[in-house]
């Protein structure tokens, strides 16, 4: 690959990053805020954006950041199966044994928040990824799940994670009752033209160097083909290097990029 003749001590643009080791945008920062002020509420969340805006990035980061003292997250990756897969995911992740009806569950589940809460003071916080593929009765059973003594007290703080179209979803009269209960909502979009410079010096210097491995045309570039959504920078950045270097160029140009996205079509 184009690790030794960039003098690289590894692939700098893999999603195999710590998360304290994050690039944090302005755009990041402001969904880190929201974030806060969700988990003070202990209400419901809704975070969108497109795929590769790094969504789950910044979910990961506020999650792994939480006390564990004070905090037991409880994440869900994906769930496209009907209500009684998702309170089976739950229970298991919250290490409860997991019961046969729907009905035994769900209050296996609300015994558990309410003794999280009662007894060890620990605040469950319900974080539900790839949400835009639930099925309407699973985004209904989850509203119902953070239901306690009508309303007047929170105990389970819910996030719901997805693609743009899920709030298209939730603006319809079915999931009304679940809309108007949103504390807090976020769209994420991808990196502003200022930002692409120092992300790709920031992945760069984690890699092992502080050269300015891409020409300003080729950030032009890459901006321009990416709309700045981190993913695709990564992706084609990658290629980019990787262009370069077997063209035994010490510096990525505008031609290497548009080499790596006829290899990436």
């Amino acid at each position: 690959m184009y690790r030794p003749h960039f003098g690289l001590g590894r692939l700098p643009f893999t999603n195999e990053l710590d998360s304290d080791s994050l690039f944090v945008s302005a755009a990041a920062a402001e969904l880190e805020t929201r974030l806060g002020h969700l988990l003070e509420m202990r209400g419901i969340g809704l975070v969108t954006g497109e795929p590769g805006s790094g969504k789950t990035t910044v979910v990961r980061k506020v999650k792994d950041a939480l006390h564990a003292g004070l905090w037991r997250p409880v994440y869900v990756p994906l769930s496209t199966g009907n209500v009684m897969d998702m309170y089976k995911t739950i229970a298991w992740e919250l290490g409860l044994p997991v019961e046969r009806s729907r009905a035994a569950l769900y209050r296996q589940i609300r015994s558990e928040v309410t003794r999280l809460c009662r007894e060890s003071r620990v605040r469950p916080f319900l974080i539900v990824d790839e949400a835009h593929h639930l099925r309407s009765e699973v985004l209904e059973d989850l509203r119902l799940l953070t239901n306690y003594r009508m309303d007047s007290e929170n105990r389970l703080c819910l996030l719901l994670v997805g693609q743009a179209e899920l709030r298209r979803r939730l603006s319809m009269s079915a999931h009304e009752a679940l809309e108007q209960r949103i504390v807090v909502r976020y769209h994420l979009g991808g990196l502003g033209r200022d930002e692409l410079g120092p992300y790709l010096a920031h992945r760069l210097r984690i890699a092992g160097t502080e050269l300015p491995l891409f020409s300003p045309d080729a950030e032009e570039a890459i901006f321009s083909a990416s709309q700045g959504i981190p993913r695709r920078i990564n992706l084609l950045a990658h290629h980019t290097l990787l262009a370069a270097a077997l063209a035994k160029k010490k510096t990525a140009s505008c031609e290497h990029v548009e080499a790596a996205m006829q290899e990436l079509s």
